[in-house]
Parts: structure tokens; sequence; C-alpha cells
């Protein structure tokens, strides 16, 4: 019996010893449960949308306001022509786009009339749901307005869906997916080589070469950078030739901007390693502290706009966020350097600011 303590307790000395190992398994649990318990939802809400109300009556802004009351839906503002819908949704300044012609105000009671709705498919999950919460809004609308004792408005909603109208989910799994695998091989392999140079007890003959700490760190970043780029050509091929996904954009600018990814990933493992000591603790943080919420921050699966404010603040701080959104405009809506260098510009001061770190701290730790 003593042996079997002796036992316990020396485990409990192995484990309580490494502080950042005992953190990640009582902390990182319940960061998990809440992000997953808030972010994990089918519910869409606050989307953005637009009108452009042709016939400016009683009846449309009536409308308008039972739609701006629902919690699904925002009201962006109002546009003055149909010039203006795609350049709103290239802005990211909505998702969905409400056209009333000029005779719904004097139709409506009669013989019933016709609107129609613009969706950003590039998300056809997102788009399919923000379609069926509006036409559930209408169908309301038209049940209010029948127990009031008014003429039943006839209503008949035309869908168009921009960008996707195939609703083909590959056109939003493969984005995301680049985002995904260049996050797995540059962050996660790169924490793990770098600390098994510290377990094997190679790092220290590294350090006395002549070679710069610096030099040392980019000379283990560069295979998985190129490791990683062939990946994404890999994909685009893929994704093209097999799974029937337009690339409308520039193809240079695609690989310009997964290069910057690449670097702020790989600038992300090369910090995680140099706070870590044992590959266990490397493969966790990198697994769990960074793909899991790149996963569910990044807008991949749920919508950012649909989370809780703080962790629409948190995702400001994922690579990922800003990777996916600018790729997709590119990839899928054709879109040029103008209308994502916000994102560019992100994507560069992270890489520089996670190199940075990383050299410093890489220095003062070895």
């Amino acid at each position: 019996m003593k042996q079997f303590i002796s036992f316990i307790r020396k485990e409990i000395y192995h484990i309580t010893r490494d502080p950042l190992t005992l953190v990640i398994m009582l902390v990182l649990p319940v960061i998990m449960l809440l992000i997953l318990g808030f972010a994990v939802s089918t519910e869409i809400t606050n989307t953005e949308f637009v009108v452009l109300d042709e016939s400016k009556s009683t009846v449309s802004e009536k409308l308008i306001g039972k739609i701006e009351a629902n919690e699904y839906f925002n009201l962006s503002g109002y546009l003055n022509s149909a010039d203006e819908i795609e350049k709103s949704f290239q802005r990211g300044e909505s998702k969905m786009a409400i056209i009333i012609p000029s005779s719904f105000g004097n139709e409506i009671g009669r013989t019933g009339t016709d609107i129609q709705i613009m969706v950003d498919a590039s998300n056809p999950n997102e788009a399919s749901t923000i379609v069926n919460y509006f036409q559930s809004i209408m169908m309301q609308y038209q049940m209010e307005q029948a127990k009031a004792g008014t003429n039943v408005p006839v209503i008949n909603s035309e869908v168009k869906m921009l960008y996707n109208p195939q609703m083909k989910s590959a056109y939003n799994i493969v984005p995301g997916m680049i985002g995904m695998l260049m996050m797995l091989i540059c962050a996660l392999m790169t924490s793990i080589s770098v600390v098994r140079e510290k377990e094997q007890g190679t790092m220290e003959i590294l350090l006395v070469s002549p070679l710069k700490p610096a030099t040392i760190m980019f000379a283990k970043a560069v295979p998985y950078l190129v490791v990683a780029f062939l990946d994404v050509i890999m994909v685009l091929v893929l994704a093209y030739f097999v799974l029937d996904v337009p690339i409308v954009g520039s193809i240079p600018l695609i690989l310009l901007l997964s290069v910057i990814y690449t670097f702020s990933a790989l600038a992300l493992g090369l910090l995680i390693s140099t706070i870590t000591n044992t590959q266990q603790t490397a493969m966790i943080a990198s697994g769990v502290g960074l793909m899991l919420p790149s996963m569910l921050l990044s807008g991949l699966i749920f919508p950012v706009s649909s989370m809780p404010d703080i962790l629409q603040w948190i995702s400001y701080i994922i690579p990922a966020r800003w990777f996916i959104d600018a790729l997709r405009s590119v990839m899928i809506k054709g879109l040029g350097f103008e209308a994502i260098w916000i994102q560019f510009l992100v994507l560069l001061c992270m890489t520089i600011f996670f190199m940075n770190l990383s050299i410093k701290k890489f220095k003062n730790r070895l």
C-alpha cells in the first residue's frame, strides 16, 4: 500500500512541476465549454440587410419595420439604386438586400405583389437560414394583417442567390479548409519540431553554432512554409477540377494572401514552442488552443455576428477569421485587393508581432 501511495505522490509531483500543463488541464476545459456553449448555435442573428424601397409608401415602411424589429435582422441602411446592392455585399455591409417595387403600396391589398430578396450565398447554410427567417416573418406579417381585419396582403418573395446560385457547400468549405490545413501544418508541426529539439537535447548544440537564434527559428519554419504552400496549390487544383468550385478572383492574390497567413501560423507555432517544454504540451496548446478557436470563431461553421459580443471581440485576434473572410471574397466573389486590404494588413501586423515576440521569447528562454 505504501508503494502504491508513493507512486501516486510521484505522479502528482510530475503533474504539478509543469505549471503550464496543470493550467491546460484545469483552465482549458472551462474556456472551451464557454466557447462551445455560446459559439455553437444553429441560430443566425443580427443579419445585416439593406433596402431598396422604390415604393416609399406607408405599407412598405410598416413591412421594413416588421423585419427590423425581429432579432434575426438588423437594418444596415437604404439604397438609392440597384447598382449599390452588390457593392454593399462586396464591402461586407450586408448579407441580404430587399427590393420593394414602386407598385408595392397599390397592389398589395388587391392582387398581391412581388418583392425580391438577394442573399449572399457564399455560405449556403447561412443563406438558406436567412431566407427561411425572412419567409417566416412574411407569413407572420400577413397573418397579423388578417387578424386586424384589413385586406390580407399577398406578398410573393422572389429569391436570388448571389455568388453561389447552386448552393454548393464546397464553396464555403474549401476556403475554410485551406485555413485549417495551413494552421494545422504550420502551427502544430512547427511547435512540435522545436520542442522535440529541446527534449532530445539538440537545441543546445544548435545554439552554440555560429547561427543566431532568429536564423535557427526561420530555418525550422521554412520547410513547413514550403509544404503548406504546396498544400494550398493542391487544394485549389482539386477544388477547381474535382469539386467544381470556381476560382473567380486573382490566383496571384490568393497565393499572396496564403503566404501571409502561413507566416502568421508559423509565428504562432514558434511562439508556442518557446513557452512549452514537451511535445505533448505543445500538441495540446496548438491543437486545442489554436485549432478549435480557429474553427469555431473564424466564421467557418457558425456566423460570428450571431455570437455574444465577448466572443466577437476574441475572434478579432484569430488570424483564421481574417484569412477565411478574405479568401472567400477573392476566390468566390472575385473581388480585388481593394476589397481585402484591411484583412491583409491585419494578417501582416499579426505576423510581424507574433514573429518578433517568438524571437524575443526564444532568446530569453534558451
